[in-house]
Formats: C-alpha cells, structure tokens, sequence
C-alpha cells in the first residue's frame, strides 16, 4: 500500500506537488521573498510558488543526484519549502537538517503532528495549516486518501521572524471551484474567480 493510496508506493516517495496543496500557504508568506527547495522532484512546487512572485535561489533532489542531507546552506533563501519524503526515519533527519539552515515549511500528512515521532519538533512548530485531500496522480478521478497539512518549523539559528507565532494571515488568494485557477477573492464567501465561472458552474451543477 501507498502512503497516498492503495496503489504500489513510487521510488524515493516522488509526487509532483500540486497547486491545491500550495495555495494555502501563500498568505503565510507576506515576508518572504526567496526560498529553495532541496527535495524538488520535477519542480512542480517550485513552480507553483514561482507563479506568485516568490523566487526560488535554489532547487534539489535526490533523483538527480543532489541530496539535501550533504548541504548545509542554500544561499540567499529566507526559507525552506518542500515536500519532503514521508518515510519517517529519512523525514525527520531532513526535518532536523533543515531546522540548522532556515525556518522551513513542510507538506506532511495530517497523522505526523499526533505521533509521538514528531514532539521534539512541535515546541518549533508556529503554523499548522490543514489542506485536506488534493489530487496526487494528474487525470486521476480521485483524491489521495490521506489530509494534509503545511508545517512551519523555526529554524534552531538565524532569523526567526518570517512566520510570527500567533499570526493571522489575511486570505489573499483561493483556488476557483471551476476552473482550479487560483485568484484573489472580494469577499469571504467567494467561490469562483469569475462570473463567467460561476454560470458555468451552475450549468454544470457544481454551485
């Protein structure tokens, strides 16, 4: 069994990131400019920060051959963001890795933060976002079966103040019941980037 499904678990844990996993971390990153990513896979999550204005100074992955584990700087980045791998042995060593470079956020499974594994990280914890269940395999009719949520970890040194305990971020972007795009909504209640989404929603049956 998979860890997001029933079907065989893929080599070195890869699946592309999607957007909808991605979006709501955006209001939680007003202060930050730069990032990188040490487990990329193909970039999709590179990408999709990319496409909000945030700058990636660097990007890695083991299938190509740059393990995260044997850096110990990423340049310029105010952060880290990943989503890392969900064995639990390797997670945590690249959990307490990055915590000695810069304040990291993580994708991790809803389960992680209530096992016993993961108390001597929580005390860092500022921000636990919860996402649900996104789309792993792209064309797939269905939702991986485990919830999500994105982690935010201070770093143990450096700068502590991209992420302050107890923030509020206000929503500055939600992905359109429709069409999937992500747009800044007007009001709380908003479901669609647009009119013209809205209608076809309705005709589709979906508002």
């Amino acid at each position: 069994m998979g860890k997001r499904s029933n079907f065989e678990r893929r080599e070195a844990d890869f699946y592309p990131t999607p957007l909808d996993a991605v979006v709501p971390l955006i209001p939680y990153l007003s202060s930050v400019k730069s990032f990188a990513e040490p487990c990329a896979g193909n970039g999709d999550l590179v990408r999709h920060l990319e496409s909000f204005g945030l700058a990636c100074v660097y990007s890695g992955d083991i299938r190509s051959g740059q393990d995260a584990l044997a850096l110990d700087h990423y340049g310029a980045a105010d952060v880290i963001i990943t989503n890392p791998p969900w064995s639990r042995n390797l997670m945590h060593r690249l959990i307490a890795h990055f915590q000695s470079i810069r304040p990291t956020w993580l994708l991790l499974d809803a389960d992680w933060a209530h096992t016993k594994q993961a108390a001597p990280f929580l005390p860092y914890a500022t921000d636990i976002v919860a996402i649900g269940r996104v789309k792993w395999i792209e064309g797939s009719k269905h939702t991986g079966k485990r919830e999500l949520r994105l982690v935010s970890i201070l770093s143990r040194c450096g700068r502590t103040d991209l992420s302050p305990e107890g923030a509020t971020p206000e929503l500055r972007f939600r992905l359109c019941e429709h069409c999937r795009k992500a747009y800044q909504p007007q009001r709380s209640s908003s479901r669609f980037c647009s009119e013209r989404c809205r209608q076809r929603a309705i005709v589709t049956g979906l508002a």
